[in-house]
């Protein structure tokens, strides 16, 4: 499909630079595709009374790492230009895939020392080799610290990597560190949020066991890739990034269970409905999964295991707004995202929320 098709002009103003507190008190945008009042304006608080007794929540339980590092290229004489890296994922204790800029400033061998200004750190200084060199701005770096140590030196010098179009507006701060995760992230690795899950609190998840609706765990790390716009002309043109996930036995059979008595699934954001669904037989039964998944879903996708999902308002050309277009209709969502924009919704990371029934 065309990608311009998945485009729309959305106000600057709307883009949320701060979470809405409490948490759950975010906007819901609900969207019933083939009902006559087919979108209806609510809150997150409202969720349980929009699922039934015995549908099943599926959550993210992935964890942001703090993979945003800023430092300086050192050993090449007095010159040490400023270096920003962003950790993509871990090949072993000690190297990690890294996006830095400006790559152009970086040859293999060469040496950068990530500092700690502004925090107390308790260990010396953190140096990466350059290891290799790939396309885009991607390096390998092999750290000097291994294992746990490295994990450590990482915490006290990272920062939460915020997508472009909030630290872009503003700078990173200790606040995000908690705004920033979900309450469900156990499991660390991802470099990005699974941000339909920041609209949870322990009081909505307690209101929804009250009302039958069960809640189970998968894991998928969620990579830098997730939420760029795709660039090529045509959808067929665009590569998805492998990201690691993975679906336990027992949850695999408790969803199972789930819908042969009756209820729906429903995968709060995109990663957790990408999992499930490359988890997924051609009859929707699922199975235990762990691995990569570059499920790219468009218009035309047939769900297998998916019913309903809780996710954010997204990026305009992005394979996130056009997940949402394969599991509503383009039309549909098209017609969703006017009215939210015209009616003042947040978007994207740190904004609010829509519910969307699958289509027909």
């Amino acid at each position: 499909m065309r990608t311009d098709l998945f485009d729309f002009t959305l106000p600057e103003d709307r883009i949320a630079l701060r979470p809405v507190s409490p948490r759950d008190s975010a906007r819901l945008l609900v969207v019933r595709p083939g009902e006559a009042r087919g979108l209806d304006d609510r809150t997150m608080r409202d969720l349980p009374a929009l699922l039934r007794p015995g549908d099943a929540l599926v959550v993210n339980n992935t964890k942001v790492i703090p993979a945003s590092l800023s430092g300086r290229r050192i050993g090449r004489g007095d010159r040490e230009p400023e270096i920003t890296a962003t950790l993509t994922r871990r090949l072993d204790g000690s190297r990690w895939n890294a996006l830095v800029r400006p790559a152009k400033r970086l040859a293999i061998g060469d040496v950068v020392r990530f500092g700690s200004e502004g925090r107390v750190c308790f260990l010396d200084q953190l140096d990466a080799t350059v290891e290799a060199k790939g396309e885009g701005g991607e390096v390998t770096l092999a750290f000097a610290f291994h294992g746990a140590v490295l994990d450590q030196a990482l915490a006290e010098r990272g920062d939460m990597p915020l997508p472009p179009y909030i630290a872009g507006r503003r700078a990173v701060d200790e606040r995000d560190r908690i705004d920033y995760q979900t309450i469900f992230a156990r499991e660390e690795g991802s470099v990005a949020a699974p941000t339909a899950g920041l609209h949870f609190t322990d009081a909505l998840v307690q209101a929804l066991a009250g009302r039958g609706i069960g809640l189970h765990r998968v894991t998928l790390h969620v990579g830098p890739g997730t939420f760029l716009p795709v660039k090529a002309e045509d959808t067929l043109g665009h590569k998805m990034h492998p990201e690691w996930g993975s679906v336990s036995a027992e949850t695999a059979a408790a969803l199972n269970a789930a819908r042969r008595k009756g209820g729906r699934i429903v995968a709060v954001g995109s990663t957790s409905l990408r999992l499930l669904e490359s988890a997924a037989a051609a009859d929707g039964t699922l199975s235990a999964f762990s691995g990569g998944t570059a499920l790219f879903i468009t218009p035309g996708y047939r769900f297998r295991a998916v019913d309903a999902m809780l996710t954010n308002f997204h990026l305009p050309r992005s394979t996130l707004f056009m997940l949402v277009c394969a599991f509503c209709g383009l039309e549909v969502m098209r017609r969703a995202y006017a009215h939210a924009i015209e009616t003042g919704y947040r978007f994207y990371s740190y904004g609010d929320a829509c519910l969307l029934f699958r289509g027909p």
